[in-house]
């Protein structure tokens, strides 16, 4: 399948999410975690592949681990749970916000597992629609597209 059949299907299935025409679609300059985004009459959806989606996810968990629970944290931790650990982790995640992410990410026992969990958990769409936190899925011509509402 040569790219411009994928990004006319990407089209296709931007213009399905927001529910107008093919031509009224413009591709943005951003990207939604490597999704790509487009738009029409206000709206923006993120669209891409089922490996897309996950890459996409993937890359979201990885940006804000300083933000998960902290107890969701422990419990895939190399350490374990434990109330006191909790009780610092939760400290350090106020005082640090983002700057911590790389502290979390060195306590995860196995960061593949940690995503999985945390997908089966939420599902994509909390992670990718900033909207309403919905995953749609979208066939086009028997290929299977996902669509996030950011706005």
């Amino acid at each position: 399948m040569c790219q411009l059949e994928t990004i006319t299907r990407l089209e296709q299935a931007a213009a399905q999410a927001i529910g107008c025409e093919p031509e009224e679609i413009r591709e943005e300059t951003y990207d939604n975690y490597g999704l790509k985004v487009f738009s029409a009459y206000g709206l923006e959806y993120a669209i891409g592949t089922d490996e897309q989606a996950q890459e996409a996810a993937s890359e979201y968990i990885k940006q804000t681990l300083w933000a998960f629970n902290a107890s969701f944290i422990l419990s895939r931790s190399k350490v374990g749970y434990n109330p006191e650990i909790e009780k610092s982790l939760k400290d350090m995640q106020g005082k640090l916000c983002e700057s911590a992410n790389s502290l979390v990410e060195a306590l995860i026992e196995d960061m593949d597992e940690f995503i999985e969990d945390t997908i089966g958990a939420d599902g994509r769409g909390h992670f990718l629609s900033s909207y309403d936190g919905n995953e749609n899925e979208i066939d086009i011509d028997g290929e299977t597209f996902y669509a996030y509402r950011l706005n």
